[in-house]
């Protein structure tokens, strides 16, 4: 795959399937190439298989994993049923509370997307670009402090990242 033979890199995924199909990181791994070649559903069959696989004890990036493949489908529908699935298992699992606010961004569901962040922000450390999408979304909903706030913070911890440079150029 790295080398970019898809037909190689196929072949060894399909092996490993066959020689373990009952391990669930390969079966998310051959997901993850799956999304990766646009084949959506095929990918979805393999994220699923992964799930339930009773030894899974990471169901919830596994099921992050799906939702992010849905997403790019796009398939918002599908996309949040696997991220409120992962939410189901870990409540605070951070990925999934990041995703579902981006995914909820992307349908101009602000004040959600706002509650999911915050959510994130009350279990995860931020990061640059997490901030960032913090200041998109109040700038949305119109919350000038929430969106100075955010934007401090960002030029505060991160002042060298590309996050704080757009924000110095936008002036």
């Amino acid at each position: 795959e790295a080398l970019g033979n898809e037909r190689l890199a196929e072949e060894a995924y399909e092996s490993a399937v066959r020689v373990a199909p009952r391990d669930f990181q390969v079966l998310n791994t051959y997901a993850v190439y799956l999304c990766r070649e646009n084949r959506y559903e095929d990918a979805a069959k393999y994220f699923d298989r992964a799930i339930r696989v009773p030894t899974n004890d990471y169901a919830e990036v596994t099921l992050t994993n799906a939702g992010v493949c849905m997403a790019q489908k796009p398939d918002y529908d599908a996309a949040e049923a696997y991220f409120r699935q992962a939410l189901e298992r870990s409540r605070n699992y951070g990925e999934a509370l990041l995703q579902l606010s981006l995914l909820k961004y992307r349908q101009e569901d602000y004040l959600s997307a706002r509650a999911f962040l915050q959510r994130y922000l009350g279990s995860n450390m931020p990061t640059a670009p997490v901030l960032y999408h913090g200041i998109l979304i109040e700038e949305k909903l119109g919350d000038d402090t929430a969106r100075r706030e955010y934007t401090l913070q960002l030029l505060r911890d991160f002042p060298d990242s590309a996050e704080a440079k757009r924000i110095r150029q936008a002036g």
